[in-house]
């Protein structure tokens, strides 16, 4: 049997959410506990093709990207609920931002690319004074396009 490089799957804790700021720069934003909703997909249109009756034709239209969940401890830094709260005033609230996954010595890995965000939903911690577990906030951010990048050049 051949020497093959070991590819073991990255671990998903590992990872950091930027945001691009005004000058183009890229800036972490905090340290998360979940990030979700990477995930890309096509509307189909069906075609029923007279005279054709084992098949019905399908063609992709549009791509549809879903919306991007983080959840992090409550802390006294308002930044992502500022965020959601400017687009309640009707002030600028679009962002373009990243997600790193990084490897075992917290190099980028992989990366994707989210554009057009905007804070459509923040939901508070669940306060409960029987449990002793940190208070979470999640932020949703819906997005025009998510598309994975290159980190090599971070």
């Amino acid at each position: 049997m051949p020497n093959a490089e070991r590819m073991d799957p990255l671990p998903a804790f590992n990872f950091v959410v930027q945001f691009v700021d005004d000058a183009g720069e890229a800036v972490t934003v905090g340290g998360f506990s979940e990030c979700g909703g990477l995930e890309s997909s096509f509307e189909v249109h069906e075609y029923q093709e007279g005279g054709v009756n084992d098949r019905v034709h399908k063609f992709v239209t549009r791509a549809q990207f879903g919306a991007i969940t983080l959840k992090h401890g409550v802390t006294f830094d308002g930044a992502l609920r500022s965020w959601h709260d400017a687009l309640l005033e009707g002030r600028r609230a679009r962002r373009d931002g990243i997600i790193l996954l990084l490897d075992e010595r917290r190099a980028p890995a992989l990366a994707w690319r989210f554009q057009g965000g905007l804070p459509v939903k923040w939901t508070g911690p669940t306060l409960n004074a029987t449990a002793s577990e940190a208070a979470i906030e999640t932020l949703e951010i819906a997005v025009e396009r998510i598309e994975p990048f290159d980190p090599g050049g971070l």
